[in-house]
């Protein structure tokens, strides 16, 4: 980001000295650093085939900016949601694995947790119920979540299930037992899925802090 704010097109980098492309890799944000060396992008853009352009130069930046302006904006966000995540100080922020931000993502599709009389019921609207299967003569017995409901609610409960996996031994032993079942990943996942939303469910409705030795 800082090379094509600085430059924008191979050519400037060509003809710019190393000291001021290097000064580009001073960096202390957020984000991957990239491999190549200030030394092997002058080379690179030595022998680029680019045609150069002011006017693509000039939306380079503006786009720069934009992206900048965006990611401002979302961590002014982020502070905001944690602010009120620590002020509502829901009792799922007591699972391990789960954070401000994902917590409050959560809260927010689930809505009034009073509006649901069982687990079931947040199990449904997440989309990760089982099929059932059935017909005479045949009973499935591995079938695809549903997917039906809230897409939001199922994509945050697939980003932190390994990390609530991870952190806790009841979930890991329940993973590893799926697993040895001959269930693959993805269908082993879903079972820990809705093993928290069972969890999640006693929570709200109890108001009580999470305890693993309770699941044992």
């Amino acid at each position: 980001m800082n090379i094509l704010k600085t430059f924008a097109s191979a050519e400037k980098i060509a003809n710019s000295d190393i000291r001021t492309i290097r000064k580009c890799f001073e960096y202390n944000g957020r984000g991957k650093r990239i491999s190549l060396s200030a030394k092997q992008i002058k080379a690179a853009a030595k022998a680029s085939v680019g045609i150069p352009s002011v006017a693509e130069e000039i939306q380079i930046r503006h786009l720069v900016c934009q992206i900048e302006m965006i990611e401002e904006q979302l961590s002014e966000i982020d502070k905001k949601i944690e602010e009120f995540s620590l002020q509502n100080n829901s009792p799922i922020l007591s699972i391990p694995g789960i954070s401000h931000f994902s917590g409050t993502s959560i809260l927010a599709e689930l809505g009034d947790i009073c509006n649901y009389t069982k687990a079931s019921q947040i199990i449904k609207f997440a989309g990760v119920a089982p099929y059932h299967y059935e017909s005479s003569q045949f009973l499935a017995q591995h079938t695809a979540i549903t997917k039906k409901g809230s897409r939001y609610l199922r994509k945050t409960l697939y980003q932190i299930i390994l990390p609530v996996i991870n952190h806790n031994r009841v979930f890991t032993s329940y993973y590893k037992k799926k697993l040895a079942e001959g269930k693959g990943h993805r269908c082993a996942q879903g079972h820990c899925i809705r093993k928290l939303l069972r969890v999640i469910y006693h929570l709200l409705s109890t108001r009580q802090v999470f305890d693993p030795a309770l699941l044992i």
